[in-house]
């Protein structure tokens, strides 16, 4: 049988509403980010979207740059919160950890809503700067220096070949990144649609062969 609520328990129905205000104000936001563009759309729009006012919508988010902050915080940077955990607290060898979280990446950005955020990084960067910023410092700054180190690591370690570490980094996340601007800019689908999941694992055979140890002869 369900609890009985009690006058101290009962959460009044006007406070359940006020907080889940922000994520439908951002599930708005996004809605119409995807559909018309970043640049396109107004902090009216998304309010009318969300059934708020505009007065609204700034009591959780002061400006249209601070949307797509929540967006890349709520979706995106738990993400590199993880991928940062998993460098700090595991003792798996380099190349071992990044097969690993690039395959947690892989099934994060699948959930819904999530690579929405990248994608829309990606199309709109070019024409509207702040987007490049705020995903530079809420994911990028905090993540590619992390993997740098890691890299650098393998190779003082001899587990990975002698490789620059800050170009190999680019040669980890580019094909990704060349995968996901191929569909969401230029409209090239792999067969079956996205599969990041069989980009990563193809990348993974040739990046993993590409940067073992040479094997050196008796």
């Amino acid at each position: 049988m369900a609890p009985v609520q009690t006058k101290e328990t009962r959460v009044p129905k006007f406070r359940r509403r006020a907080e889940a205000r922000p994520d439908e104000v951002l599930d708005a936001a996004l809605q119409l980010f995807a559909a018309q563009g970043f640049a396109h759309t107004t902090v009216e729009q998304v309010a009318r979207a969300a059934g708020l006012s505009k007065a609204a919508v700034y009591l959780y988010f002061p400006s249209k740059t601070a949307l797509l902050a929540g967006l890349i915080k709520r979706a995106v940077a738990p993400v590199a919160d993880l991928a940062l955990g998993q460098i700090a607290q595991s003792d798996a060898a380099p190349l071992v950890l990044i097969a690993q979280m690039l395959r947690m990446a892989v099934r994060r950005l699948a959930a819904p809503g999530v690579m929405a955020i990248p994608a829309l990084v990606l199309r709109e960067a070019a024409a509207v700067p702040e987007i490049v910023q705020v995903y530079r410092a809420e994911v990028l700054d905090r993540v590619l220096p992390a993997l740098t180190t890691l890299i650098a690591r393998g190779v003082a370690l001899g587990q990975i070949r002698p490789v620059d570490p800050e170009l190999t980094l680019r040669s980890l996340v580019g094909p990704v990144l060349a995968h996901v601007l191929l569909a969401e800019v230029f409209g090239l689908h792999p067969e079956g649609g996205l599969a990041l999941d069989r980009l990563v694992e193809n990348h993974l055979t040739i990046l993993l062969a590409g940067l073992a140890p040479e094997r050196t002869t008796a």
